[in-house]
C-alpha cells in the first residue's frame, strides 16, 4: 500500500510539475478579467493554433502509436476522426464536404443542428483544414460515457404542492403527463415494468427507440461523402429513421446505464408479479421517455454519435412533445463552450426549447483523494444546460443531513479558446448549477426482453449494485443500486418535467432560474461545490405556477417587453419558503447569470428579464442570438422540423431590467481561506440575500456593441479569483482532463459513499 500511495505522488508531482507554469499564469483570474500577455499564454501552454484543439494539435503533430481512440494508422499514414464546427450559411455544408473529399478524406456525418460535420483525414491535412474561412473549430471526435420512493421523499416530490398518494400506484397531482423526456445514452429496455402505462393496458410509456451509434466510425472506412439531405416525408428520411430503429431489439440496454437513469427520471413503482420489487418510483412517474441510443455495450461513445442523437431529438421534438434532454454522459473538451462541438449541439436544444441537462462529472478529487476544483466535463461547461452535481443523502428522508459526494465534480469550468493574439481565455464559468440526489439511488436494472439475462453493470458488480436489494429478480421487474452526478442528473430532468407539467410556458433558462432560486443551500458548501444548493421540487413548482403560461409563445414572437409582468393573472411572488420532510427552510435565492455573476430578487420572476429567451446566451461578455431555420415547403408543417440554425452576436440587446439584485460585490474576490466571493459558503450568502443584502440595479444591464458590456453596469466585474490566493492558500485546481495525457473525462462507475 506503501509503494502503491508513493507511485500516485510521483504521479501527481510529474503532471503538477509539467502544468506548473501554466496554472501560475492561466489562474491570475479563475472567474473573469482580463485576459494574459501573449508572452504570458505562450509559457501557459496556450496552443499556437487556435482553431484546433489542443489534444487534436498535439496528436497530429507527435509520431509513435497513438493512445487516442480518434486517431490510428491506416496503410501506414496517421488518420484522425474529428468534428469540424463551420460558419457556413449552407445547412448541407457542400463546400466544405467536396474540400474534405479533394484532400482524400472521408465524411462520416453531417450535422446540420450544429453546423458541423465528422470527417476522417490524414493527420498532416488537419491545420491545411483549419485555416479555411468557413470553418471555426476543428476537434476530435472525442469518446464519451455514462457519467424512492426516497427519492420522491427527499426532492420534494411528495408535498401537496406536487403530488399526494392514496396508495402506491394511485395519486394525484403532478406526474409529468404528456411531457416528454429524451434519455442520450446506452439505450432504454422499453418492456421493463417501470415503463408502463398504468392508464393504457398494455401501453408503454417508451415512444421511441433508436440507435445512434454510426459503424463507418468503428471501421474507419476512407469512403463516403456525407448523408443525404433529410427532407421532411422524403423517402431519404424513411430509410433513415428506418435503419436507426430499435424498437423490436431483443436486448435494448446492454450496458444498463440508461434504463436506470431513465427510471430516475420517470420509472413508475408497479404491483410485483413474483419479487419483492422496493417501491422506487421516479419523479415524473407518468412521463413520456424517448431511448437515444448512443453508448455502446460497454457505456462508451462518440461525439460524433451524440451530436447526431442531439439533433435527431430536436428534429423530432414536435413529433413526441421532446421538452426535455438528459445526458448522463461526458466528453473530455479542451475548448470553450463557444467552439466545442457538443456545447453548440445542446445550445441548439435549448434554442429550440428543450431544457438539457447534463451530469456535472464523478471527478470532485484527484488521485490522492483531495478535493480538485476546476473538473466540470463537456457539454456541462455550457452556460445554456443545467448542469447537476451529486447529493449523498444517507440513507434517510430527511435533508439535515445531506452533504455533496465527494466525487462530484466542482467548478468553475477550465475550457479555453485561443484569441486572435494567440492569448488562452479561460472560460471560468460558475458551475454546477445545482445538485441532487445521486448515492445509491434504487432504479430499473435492463435484461434481455425475453430472459433474466442482466446486463453489463448488473452482471459483473452483482454484489455490489444488485445483492443489497436482497430481490429474488423477476423478468421485467429487476432492479439495481447506482451513484454518480449521472444519476443526480435525471432527478432534474423529471423535475423539469413536472415544471413543465405545471407551467407550459417555462422556458429552457427561466426553468434553470427557477431551480436555482428555489434551492436549498447546504451548510459548509459554497457555490463551485454546490452550485445554488440542492434540489426542491416543492418550492420550484410553487414558483413556476406563479407565472404566466403563455411566456414562451410570447417571448419567440418577440411582443413581450422587458420588465412586463411575468406574474399570471392573480397571482403573487410566493414565499420563499419550502417545508419537506416536516423540515421548514429557506431558498437560496441565488441564480447564476452571464456566466460568472450571481443575481437575485423577485424581478427576476415578476419582470421579463430577456435572459429568459432561450436563444440568447450570455458569459464571459459574450451574447449570442441562436435562432432554428425550419424546414419548409409543400405538405411540411410549419415551424415543426428544423434544419440548421443561425448564430449572431446581438448589439443594444437589454439583458437584466433594473429592480435585479446583484450579489457580485456582496460576495467579493474570492479567497478559500477567507471563504468569499466563489468559495463562499452558500448559506452565508443566502442569509444576506434574505436580509436585502446586495446591489439593486437601477439602470438594468445593457449589452453594448454586441461584445462590451456599459461602463455602468454593476456585473461588469464578475466573481474574480485572484492567483496569488490560489497558490498560497494551496487550492488545487485542474487544468482540465485531456486525452493527450491519456485522460478520458467519463462518467464511469461510482459505488457511492458512506
Amino acid at each position: 500500500m506503501k509503494l502503491l500511495t508513493a507511485f500516485i505522488v510521483l504521479i501527481e508531482r510529474r503532471r503538477q510539475y509539467r502544468k506548473a507554469v501554466a496554472i501560475f499564469v492561466s489562474l491570475a483570474l479563475l472567474l473573469t478579467g482580463p485576459g494574459l500577455s501573449t508572452a504570458q499564454a505562450q509559457s501557459a501552454g496556450g496552443t499556437k493554433h487556435s482553431k484546433v484543439a489542443r489534444d487534436l494539435d498535439d496528436e497530429a503533430t507527435q509520431t509513435g502509436t497513438s493512445k487516442a481512440k480518434w486517431a490510428r494508422d491506416v496503410h501506414g499514414v496517421r488518420h484522425v476522426q474529428a468534428i469540424v464546427v463551420t460558419n457556413s450559411t449552407d445547412p448541407q455544408m457542400s463546400d466544405l464536404r467536396a474540400y474534405v473529399l479533394s484532400i482524400g478524406g472521408s465524411v462520416h456525418a453531417v450535422h446540420p443542428a450544429v453546423h458541423a460535420m465528422t470527417v476522417q483525414i490524414k493527420a498532416s491535412r488537419v491545420q491545411a483544414l483549419s485555416q479555411r474561412g468557413d470553418v471555426v473549430s476543428v476537434s476530435p471526435n472525442r469518446v464519451t460515457q455514462r457519467t424512492a420512493s426516497t427519492l420522491e421523499s427527499i426532492t420534494g416530490a411528495l408535498t401537496s404542492t406536487v403530488r399526494t398518494y392514496s396508495s402506491k400506484t394511485a395519486y394525484t397531482g403532478l406526474d409529468g403527463n404528456g411531457i416528454g423526456i429524451a434519455i442520450l445514452d446506452s439505450g432504454i429496455m422499453r418492456l421493463h415494468d417501470t415503463f408502463a402505462d398504468p392508464f393504457c393496458d398494455g401501453c408503454i410509456r417508451v415512444k421511441a427507440n433508436v440507435n445512434m451509434l454510426n459503424a463507418s466510425l468503428a471501421n474507419w472506412s476512407t469512403a463516403g461523402g456525407g448523408a443525404t439531405s433529410l427532407v421532411p416525408g422524403s423517402t431519404a428520411l424513411a430509410t433513415y429513421d428506418a435503419a436507426i430503429a430499435a424498437d423490436s431489439v431483443v436486448t435494448q440496454d446492454p450496458y444498463g446505464h440508461g434504463t436506470h437513469v431513465a427510471s430516475v427520471a420517470a420509472g413508475r413503482y408497479y404491483p410485483p408479479k413474483a419479487s419483492t420489487q422496493q417501491d422506487a418510483n421516479g419523479i415524473a412517474p407518468n412521463a413520456n421517455l424517448i431511448d437515444v441510443r448512443v453508448l455502446d455495450n460497454y457505456g462508451f461513445g462518440t461525439v460524433s454519435d451524440a451530436l447526431e442523437g442531439i439533433q435527431w431529438a430536436i428534429y423530432n421534438a414536435k413529433k413526441y412533445n421532446i421538452r426535455v434532454l438528459n445526458l448522463s454522459l461526458a466528453a473530455s473538451s479542451t475548448e470553450s463552450w463557444q467552439t466545442d462541438p457538443l456545447c453548440v449541439a445542446v445550445r441548439s436544444a435549448a434554442a429550440a426549447g428543450i431544457t438539457v441537462v447534463v451530469a456535472a462529472g464523478n471527478f470532485g478529487t484527484n488521485l490522492l483523494g483531495q478535493e480538485t476544483y476546476g473538473r466540470i466535463s463537456s457539454p456541462g461547461n455550457d452556460p445554456s444546460v443545467i448542469t447537476v452535481g451529486a447529493v449523498n443523502f444517507k440513507g434517510t428522508t430527511a435533508r439535515g443531513d445531506d452533504v455533496v459526494n465527494n466525487f462530484s465534480s466542482r467548478g468553475p469550468t477550465r475550457s479555453a479558446y485561443v484569441d486572435s493574439t494567440g492569448v488562452r481565455r479561460v472560460d471560468n464559468l460558475l458551475k454546477p448549477d445545482l445538485v441532487a440526489p445521486g448515492n445509491k439511488i434504487v432504479g430499473a436494472a435492463a435484461t434481455a426482453a425475453n430472459a433474466l439475462t442482466w446486463n453489463f453493470l448488473g452482471s459483473v458488480y452483482k454484489t455490489a449494485l444488485v445483492d443489497p436489494l436482497a430481490i429474488t429478480p423477476a423478468l421485467a421487474e429487476t432492479q439495481m443500486i447506482l451513484s454518480g452526478t449521472s444519476i443526480a442528473a435525471p432527478a432534474v430532468a423529471g423535475t423539469v418535467a413536472l415544471l413543465l407539467q405545471a407551467n407550459p410556458g417555462l422556458t429552457p433558462p427561466l426553468i434553470k432560474a427557477i431551480l436555482q432560486y428555489s434551492a436549498q443551500p447546504l451548510p459548509g458548501y459554497n457555490l463551485l461545490q454546490q452550485g445554488a444548493g440542492m434540489l426542491n421540487i416543492d418550492g420550484a413548482v410553487v414558483l413556476a405556477k406563479a407565472l404566466r403560461t403563455d411566456l414562451a409563445t410570447v417571448i419567440n414572437a418577440g411582443s413581450i417587453a422587458a420588465g412586463s409582468s411575468m406574474l399570471a393573472s392573480g397571482k403573487v411572488m410566493p414565499a420563499a419558503t419550502s417545508t419537506i420532510g416536516g423540515s421548514a427552510f429557506t431558498w437560496s435565492r441565488i441564480v447564476f447569470a452571464g456566466g460568472n455573476h450571481v443575481v437575485s430578487g423577485p424581478a427576476l420572476f415578476t419582470q421579463y428579464q430577456p435572459l429568459w429567451d432561450p436563444r440568447i446566451t450570455w458569459a464571459n461578455g459574450i451574447v449570442r442570438k441562436r435562432q432554428a431555420v425550419y424546414w419548409a415547403g409543400t405538405g411540411i408543417a410549419a415551424n415543426t422540423y428544423p434544419q440548421s440554425f443561425t448564430d449572431s452576436a446581438l448589439s443594444n440587446q437589454t439583458l437584466l431590467t433594473a429592480g435585479v439584485v446583484s450579489a457580485d460585490t456582496l460576495v467579493g474576490t474570492s479567497s478559500s481561506i477567507g471563504k468569499t466571493g466563489a468559495f463562499i459558503p452558500n448559506t452565508t450568502l443566502s442569509a444576506w440575500l434574505v436580509s436585502g443584502s446586495g446591489a439593486t440595479l437601477i439602470d438594468g444591464v445593457v449589452l453594448s456593441n454586441g461584445l462590451v458590456m456599459s461602463e455602468r453596469v454593476v456585473l461588469s466585474e464578475g466573481l474574480v479569483l485572484s492567483e496569488g490566493l490560489v497558490l498560497s492558500e494551496r487550492v488545487v485546481l485542474s487544468e482540465g482532463l485531456v486525452l493527450s495525457e491519456g485522460i478520458v473525462l467519463s462518467e464511469g462507475l461510482v459505488l457511492g459513499e458512506p
